[in-house]
């Protein structure tokens, strides 16, 4: 059995719905999300439960094409994605919005492996280097929703 990923958490000076609306728009992703180069295509009903964006990671000229998928969303709350990024594999991961009143929230997120050989890595390694790429990932967020917020 496998303890629970670390947490990862950013205040955010805007409210619940600015964060909602750069994770609502697929074509942000590779603005907040570390190690993402790309968006190639989002799907029209992108963030609704089974839709997907597919995007590239890596250096260029060294990318990798592959897709993010939903699998829980409950606006301006949750977003659980799929996230693959083969070879290293697939991760789960989820990011919780709690609204903190009119100007702030808080954004939550835990990512792990759930397939690929990326499992092979023992969880608390995995996390190690994990944990401080959503840090950076969420500050990410954070900056475009407070961006957004103040428009």
């Amino acid at each position: 059995m496998t303890d629970q990923p670390a947490t990862v958490q950013q205040h955010v000076d805007a409210p619940a719905s600015a964060v909602w609306e750069v994770l609502g728009d697929g074509w942000l992703y590779a603005s907040w999300v570390v190690g993402t180069s790309r968006v190639r295509a989002v799907d029209a009903t992108w963030p609704q439960v089974g839709s997907q964006l597919h995007h590239s990671f890596g250096l260029w000229p060294l990318l990798i094409n592959d897709r993010t998928e939903v699998l829980e969303c409950v606006p301006e709350t949750r977003l659980v994605l799929k996230a693959r990024g083969w070879p290293a594999g697939e991760a789960k991961v989820d990011i919780q919005i709690t609204d903190l009143g009119p100007s702030e929230s808080m954004v939550s997120m835990q990512e792990d492996a759930i397939a690929g050989p990326a499992l092979l890595i023992p969880q608390p390694i995995r996390q190690t280097l994990t944990v401080p790429r959503n840090k950076e990932t969420l500050r990410r967020l954070a900056l475009l929703a407070q961006g957004r917020s103040r428009s």
